[in-house]
């Protein structure tokens, strides 16, 4: 081991098939790339280890080996970047993304192209970029935690994939199956910077992405760019408005919909009578103790992006 190298570790998921599909040639080529610009890669699973903590420590420990500090790239769609970035907040080491899911919307949000060689090259020569990470209780998100309808569209769409393949389509095929089979409102209390609201919802979305809130073309876009917790709650839960806020949602006129309020605060907190409640976060369903705190770790998460890009959000 050259210690004077710089360490690049890249996590990827062998589930998601990385290396099928023809992406051996890409992999060599993704080598070669780091290679060439003075990096000593070691190439880890995140699947082989117990669990998401162990992996990383061993990745830290590592790095400590070397005079640089290198930088730890995650290759993969939302869940994978979930997984490294949760164990890399106030790191100095950077985290490099291989965007390799449906929407990538992390990269492409950073300015990072989605070709894989070209993310490859940002990784070796571009800079660091600090960025705000939204949490939820002991959990960060990316790009988005939801209750109510959307943790059953995830669902949906996930059998969706399975069936027909990934399509961007499915996520409203799913989203118009849910609508359809599925109407449950969530009795809930939420406090907003310490004015607390009582709310009955089909669906409440935190996002802290902002291009995914520019598409939407949502206001509160801006309140993820400066580090704010950004909320969206629909208030009715009856079927002819849940169609219309789906279609007023494709046209990209979702706060044009009625009984749709968002909200832009330093903190959030949502009580429920229930003691778990089910959340999406970037994609992944999981159950959350009540009642669920939300902030914003500003300036938390270093990732390479091209040169350009580089400046602080």
């Amino acid at each position: 081991m050259d210690t004077d190298l710089k360490p690049l570790s890249m996590i990827y998921n062998e589930k998601s098939g990385f290396h099928a599909n023809h992406k051996d040639e890409v992999y060599e080529k993704l080598m070669t790339i780091w290679t060439t610009h003075g990096f000593e890669i070691q190439v880890f699973d995140i699947s082989a280890e117990v669990d998401i903590q162990t992996l990383m420590k061993k990745i830290y420990q590592r790095h400590a080996q070397y005079s640089q500090l290198g930088v730890i790239v995650a290759a993969g769609g939302d869940g994978t970047l979930n997984a490294v970035a949760s164990q890399m907040l106030h790191q100095h080491i950077p985290m490099g993304i291989l965007p390799l899911g449906t929407f990538n919307y992390v990269a492409r949000a950073l300015n990072i192209p989605l070709n894989l060689l070209d993310a490859a090259h940002v990784i070796a020569t571009g800079e660091p970029r600090a960025s705000h990470i939204a949490c939820i209780n002991d959990q960060i998100y990316l790009n988005n935690a939801s209750l109510g309808l959307y943790p059953l569209f995830i669902k949906k769409r996930e059998a969706y994939n399975r069936r027909f393949g990934r399509f961007a389509l499915n996520a409203y095929t799913s989203g118009l199956d849910v609508l359809i089979r599925d109407r449950k409102e969530l009795k809930l209390e939420i406090e907003v910077d310490g004015q607390k609201y009582p709310v009955k919802s089909p669906l409440i979305f935190f996002g802290n992405n902002q291009l995914q809130l520019k598409e939407l073309n949502l206001r509160i876009s801006k309140c993820a760019e400066v580090g704010e917790i950004a909320g969206v709650v629909i208030a009715k839960g009856d079927k002819a408005t849940l169609f219309k806020t789906l279609f007023q949602t494709i046209r990209g006129k979702l706060e044009k919909a009625s009984d749709v309020y968002s909200f832009g605060a330093e903190k959030v907190i949502v009580y429920s009578k229930k003691p778990k409640l089910t959340v999406a976060i970037d994609g992944e369903i999981v159950s959350m103790d009540t009642p669920l705190n939300l902030h914003v770790e500003k300036n938390a998460l270093n990732i390479m992006v091209p040169v350009h890009a580089a400046t602080s959000i």
